[in-house]
């Protein structure tokens, strides 16, 4: 693809999210769903906030490759970002595991995945490609993060964390130089290198990869080739490229998008139930160290026409309201209490019941006197009038799932075989 004078490197690059993976360490929230796919913060999906980033970066062309249980991701997909144009040469397209390649074959690393599109993304005509993970939660310019792969002359460039080295552990770190040329790729190390000039700190990996198209698609034909090789970027791709080209770190603070109040950059994997109450919790923070109420850089979603949220009845002990709370439309707080809690879109709670730091997915309903703190509880899901959760660990866990930092997700099946044992 020939540019244009002082044409945004984010118009010549294309974004391709890998959106295929379980997320298993979700337990029951990804039974039925992908993890790109679970619900976040209201309104949104896990995934918008990478096809946000892409968007808001000036990037109008992206694939999205998927693979377990990719139904409701998909309809996602076509409910809230079906406005790409191709007349205005924008193209999202959902990729499948479909066996195009081989029919023994599903996609078998994160690698393959690009590689059984390779026809797809050379019909873009891009010089550019971003490899995104469509499962962590940040926002992030890519515009920045192109300049410097073109400045430097990189084969890869890869979106880094400075984290602790103490935490470094459970990623992908990246041994660096002054010039911040990758020297070392370790995965999981358990003595982890440290950034040069500061031995408290390593840099890890984001899985966000910046290649020139032409560079990457020949190193992937090579890739496929190899019986030995797993076909995965991080087990593969980057450490050839490291041993054998110029590999890059981008530093994720200099591409972070902020809207001044944050005070850190903010980047979370929520693979866990912990992680992922916490993460959404964080939001009900009198300041919160992800802001989502930005207009100049939005989460784009599936914006469901619904009417606003209710808060009905105003006696002693039967009052609707929410304290430091995030309530989505569609939404009655009927007599109850609600306190630093998110409820999503549909969700119903009735006199003298209580939420505690509580997450509620889509269409909850919490009937009468129930008490529940600290509490994922799964779309849909009906709580029985008088349940107590949150109160007592042991209990708590013979009927629901309790996590090791005391978080109970609800499943309606949990639900189900709770109200049977209780007849």
């Amino acid at each position: 693809m020939k540019a244009r004078p002082n044409q945004r490197l984010s118009s010549q690059a294309m974004a391709f999210v890998l959106a295929g993976g379980r997320g298993s360490r979700l337990k029951e929230l990804t039974d039925r769903r992908a993890k790109p796919a679970v619900y976040f913060g209201g309104k949104t999906r896990i995934i918008d906030f990478a096809l946000s980033n892409a968007l808001n970066s000036g990037i109008r062309k992206m694939a999205i490759a998927t693979q377990y249980k990719a139904h409701s991701l998909i309809r996602h997909m076509q409910r809230g970002w079906s406005f790409f144009r191709a007349e205005r040469n924008e193209y999202l397209d959902i990729l499948p595991a479909s066996q195009r390649v081989d029919e023994s074959k599903w996609y078998l690393g994160t690698a393959d995945a690009v590689t059984q599109n390779i026809d797809i993304v050379d019909d873009y005509n891009i010089k550019y490609v971003i490899i995104l993970a469509g499962d962590h939660i940040y926002k992030m310019d890519y515009e920045v993060m192109l300049q410097q792969h073109v400045e430097t002359g990189a084969d890869v460039t890869i979106g880094c964390l400075t984290v602790p080295k103490a935490e470094a552990t459970a990623f992908g770190v990246m041994g660096v130089d002054a010039s911040g040329r990758i020297t070392d790729f370790l995965e999981k190390p358990k003595n982890p290198p440290t950034i040069p000039g500061d031995d408290a700190h390593s840099l890890a990996s984001m899985g966000i990869y910046v290649f020139d198209w032409a560079f990457l698609r020949e190193l992937l034909i090579k890739d496929a080739e190899d019986p030995n090789s797993s076909h995965d970027f991080g087990n593969d791709i980057i450490p050839e490229i490291v041993k054998h080209g110029k590999a890059m770190a981008h530093r994720f603070a200099e591409s972070c998008v902020t809207a001044g109040l944050e005070d850190e950059p903010y980047w979370r994997d929520v693979g866990t139930i912990d992680a992922f109450w916490q993460a959404n919790i964080d939001l009900t923070d009198f300041v919160p160290k992800l802001d989502i109420y930005d207009n100049s850089w939005p989460i784009w979603t599936y914006a469901e026409l619904v009417p606003p949220a209710k808060f009905i009845h105003d006696e002693d002990g039967r009052r609707g309201s929410a304290i430091s709370s995030l309530v989505s439309g569609d939404c009655i707080v009927s007599g109850s209490e609600v306190r630093n809690s998110l409820l999503f879109t549909g969700c119903r709670t009735h006199s003298f019941s209580s939420m505690e730091y509580v997450v509620a997915l889509p269409q909850v309903i919490v009937n009468r006197k129930a008490e529940l703190k600290n509490c994922v509880i799964d779309r849909g899901v009906i709580i029985p009038e008088g349940l107590v959760i949150g109160q007592d660990p042991e209990e708590d866990g013979k009927w629901f799932r309790r996590s090791e930092g005391g978080i109970v997700l609800i499943t309606q099946d949990m639900i189900d075989r709770w109200s049977r044992a209780k007849l």
